[in-house]
């Protein structure tokens, strides 16, 4: 089983930057895709990004293509969402997920992330 702990969101102005971290347990965190997700009020969560085991190659929904990078960092069991030109719209709960293989999804807490206009 894996825990994650997200950090990093707040409170920024439209245009404007903010990363978040989301860290795991446990000693495989390399075999794991990870992969964050947003939940605005009123609506569903949905996929924002990942990145694959093994491997740096990343999926980005259409909405933050080009402003927003997912990477890891394997040796500090640690995957993070650099968010640029933050727009309103993009305010939402953020999720960090992680899965191995084909099984079951874990997830973290959330943290907030809100973009004033």
């Amino acid at each position: 089983q894996v825990q994650l702990v997200e950090s990093g969101g707040g409170l920024v102005q439209a245009g404007g930057s903010l990363r978040l971290s989301c860290t795991a347990s446990g000693r495989t965190f390399s075999s794991y895709t990870m992969g964050w997700f947003r939940q605005a009020p009123g609506k569903e969560r949905e996929f924002v990004a990942a990145i694959v085991a093994w491997t740096t190659s990343t999926r980005y929904a259409d909405s933050v293509k080009d402003r927003f990078t997912i990477s890891r960092d394997n040796a500090k069991n640690t995957v993070y969402l650099q968010m640029n030109s933050l727009k309103p719209e993009d305010t939402a709960v953020y999720y960090c997920a992680a899965r191995y293989d084909r099984g079951a999804i874990y997830w973290g807490h959330g943290t907030q992330v809100t973009v004033s206009s």
